[in-house]
């Protein structure tokens, strides 16, 4: 069946981007005033992460926001068939020497669902010398997991299941390696979580880059994504921990969560507030 999908997927992906736009105009009606997806969620985030805003500040990143959603889903399909030429002009890199400087290396990529994180990881992936790792955590829908992971994969990127991404490093130590991890997604509730605070909440997070940095000696980079407007984004690179770095490697998450705080607060509609990150309490 899943093959199906991407076939029909694919052919729809072909569409020129306009057309697509349109698409994503009515699926903001639909989505957000007919199903109101997840919108529950989405008002619940908004109000604890922006309790000095006022109502009408708080209804209009929440409009804003389901426009950005459904921008970000016409351009995954458009990802189905889109061309690295074209990528290349939707993603623009301002200090894409940065990722030049390890080209022999192996190095941890921590990135957000800010912006557009699937088509960010794209356009790394056809631009630097090392392999791309996108680190994931499957989807409890299998028809979706299969769709998106062919989707990440067809650049060259490899994807591995979070549980076997310390396997898949020792098999492949000697390899330069760009390691992708979306760090601000809600782990499960464990005794060896982290908890910090993140926009102003007490908050359960996955420390994922930090362990695998103390493990493996590996730096740590932090992408920054900006939307210019539609269809095209900026990205600049940061570095949060090199071997020569002051912090200390158990600093390493407040500071990426830090970045991410400062992205959201500049401007709050291009994060993913449907997702459930504050499920989890003491």
């Amino acid at each position: 069946m899943h093959h199906l999908y991407r076939i029909i997927l694919r052919i729809i992906s072909y569409l020129p981007i306009w057309i697509l736009y349109f698409f994503s105009d009515l699926l903001y009606l639909i989505i957000y005033k007919i199903l109101r997806y997840r919108l529950n969620i989405v008002k619940k985030n908004i109000n604890n992460c922006f309790p000095e805003k006022s109502n009408k500040d708080k209804k209009l990143i929440e409009k804003k926001f389901y426009k950005h959603l459904c921008d970000i889903i016409m351009e995954v399909i458009k990802s189905f068939s889109i061309s690295k030429d074209e990528i290349n002009k939707r993603v623009i890199f301002k200090n894409i020497d940065l990722f030049h400087k390890y080209k022999n290396d192996s190095i941890i990529l921590a990135v957000s669902h800010y912006g557009n994180w699937e088509l960010g990881l794209q356009a790394i992936s056809i631009n630097v010398n090392q392999k791309m790792i996108g680190v994931y955590k499957k989807f409890n829908n299998q028809l979706f997991n299969i769709l998106i992971k062919k989707n990440r994969e067809r650049n060259g990127s490899v994807l591995v299941e979070i549980k076997e991404i310390y396997r898949y490093l020792l098999k492949n130590i000697d390899t330069p390696k760009i390691i992708g991890l979306l760090a601000d997604q809600s782990p499960e509730k464990n005794n060896s979580n982290y908890w910090k605070e993140f926009m102003l909440q007490e908050t359960i997070v996955y420390n994922g880059p930090e362990k695998i940095s103390n493990k493996f000696n590996y730096p740590v980079l932090f992408c920054s994504m900006k939307k210019v407007k539609r269809g095209k984004y900026e990205v600049y690179i940061e570095e949060l921990y090199t071997k020569s770095s002051k912090i200390k490697k158990d600093d390493i998450t407040s500071i990426y969560l830090r970045k991410v705080e400062k992205a959201i607060k500049e401007n709050p509609e291009f994060y993913l507030w449907s997702h459930n990150r504050w499920k989890h309490t003491r």
